[in-house]
């Protein structure tokens, strides 16, 4: 029998606390939605950066870290850091650079229900007088830096800096499934100017090729989600890889050429920029376009803002075509829709993030997860194949 206990604050919604508890027969998906809670838990999950803003495969050079579906809306696996090693569930995420986790010199509510690091415990630790502060879309944390051996995915990383936190203020943090966080962006918008875990892999030569790649389930508790390092698993996908080269090197950003329903064209008209990333679970653009989407894909807004989809009606309705380097990457309603046993929701959501660029989009799980994405710091390119 499988019981699973989630503690969930309604901050926004009537300033209350409330603990759910799901048998099986139930998702947790459909417990929050029966409450109304699941648009607002995806939009203002714990860790969506909506503010903050070609190697083949070889068993002896690739490394692969499985990740847990936890409702189609972040994904997580574990690392563990110091000797003896100290075990740490983290997002691996496309969309910041820094790697933390909770500390015992943590006094936070959040820390209270999560793992803890002690270097007094941990003989490879080294201590650091530099502090850390990073600040997400919803939440924040502040710390210090230490040196220790980071293991990801059976790659041992020796003397790698990360953040120990000391605050994660408010509850953000508290109702996160996972412990902390580990950032794959580029270096230069890594807080206090710590290098990457992944750029101290290729430094240090523990992956033959500079490129790491995600496979995403999309179906609630469904296995086989991982994120590979100095590899590509062709296992996970279909067809060719289509490269797009990056065009600004922080974010893993590109150009997206436009998005058109039906054969016409519905946002994007003059190309805009996008970033791919793996720690936004849904897939955001600028309000305007969103709504022409929305309405045009059948969507009806509900009472807490997520927009709602007849699942009866999947059938009839369009494909949501992105356009990216001249190839078209359709989503299909069912790869767009979230669904679950008392409804569907739609895999959009609008955010009007400042860029000088113009529009920018942000491709998150929803897109990724039908396309099985590469990441090339080798090549400053992403690449997408069909996911299988």
């Amino acid at each position: 029998m499988k019981w699973l206990v989630i503690v969930l604050a309604c901050v926004q919604l009537s300033e209350c606390l409330f603990r759910v508890q799901l048998t099986k027969g139930k998702s947790a998906r459909q417990a929050l939605r029966e409450r109304g809670l699941l648009g607002e838990l995806l939009k203002n999950h714990p860790y969506n950066p909506y503010t903050k803003y070609a190697g083949y495969f070889n068993g002896q050079t690739m490394s692969a870290e499985p990740l847990i579906n936890y409702l189609d809306m972040s994904y997580y696996g574990t690392i563990s850091i110091g000797t003896p090693p100290q075990s740490f569930t983290v997002i691996f995420d496309t969309g910041s650079s820094n790697l933390w986790v909770p500390s015992v010199y943590c006094s936070s509510l959040s820390c209270t229900d999560h793992k803890k690091f002690s270097p007094s415990k941990s003989s490879t630790f080294q201590a650091t007088n530099q502090p850390l502060s990073i600040r997400y879309g919803t939440g924040s944390m502040t710390g210090i830096l230490g040196y220790d051996t980071v293991t990801v995915a059976n790659i041992a990383v020796k003397r790698q800096e990360f953040g120990l936190s000391k605050t994660e203020p408010g509850i953000t943090f508290y109702f996160a499934p996972f412990d902390g966080i580990l950032g794959l962006a580029y270096p230069n918008i890594a807080s206090s100017h710590v290098t990457p875990v992944f750029d101290n892999m290729v430094s240090e030569n523990l992956v033959k090729q500079d490129l790491f790649a995600f496979y995403l389930t999309r179906q609630e508790g469904q296995s086989g989600s991982e994120v590979v390092f100095g590899g590509v698993d062709p296992n996970h996908y279909t067809g060719q890889i289509n490269w797009v080269p990056v065009t600004r090197e922080g974010y893993w950003q590109i150009q997206l050429d436009s998005v058109t329903i039906n054969g016409q064209v519905v946002a994007c008209s003059e190309g805009c920029q996008a970033i791919v990333d793996t720690g936004t679970s849904l897939l955001t653009g600028p309000s305007g376009s969103i709504s022409v989407i929305q309405q045009d894909i059948g969507a009806v807004k509900g009472y807490f803002g997520q927009y709602s989809i007849n699942c009866n009606n999947l059938a009839n309705m369009p494909n949501v075509v992105f356009t990216i380097n001249g190839i078209d990457y359709p989503l299909t309603p069912s790869e767009y829709t979230i669904q679950e046993r008392y409804g569907c929701m739609s895999g959009f959501d609008s955010m009007n993030i400042p860029s000088s660029s113009g529009e920018l989009w942000i491709l998150g799980d929803v897109f990724i997860g039908p396309y099985y994405s590469i990441f090339d710091r080798g090549n400053n390119r992403v690449g997408f194949a069909k996911s299988v």
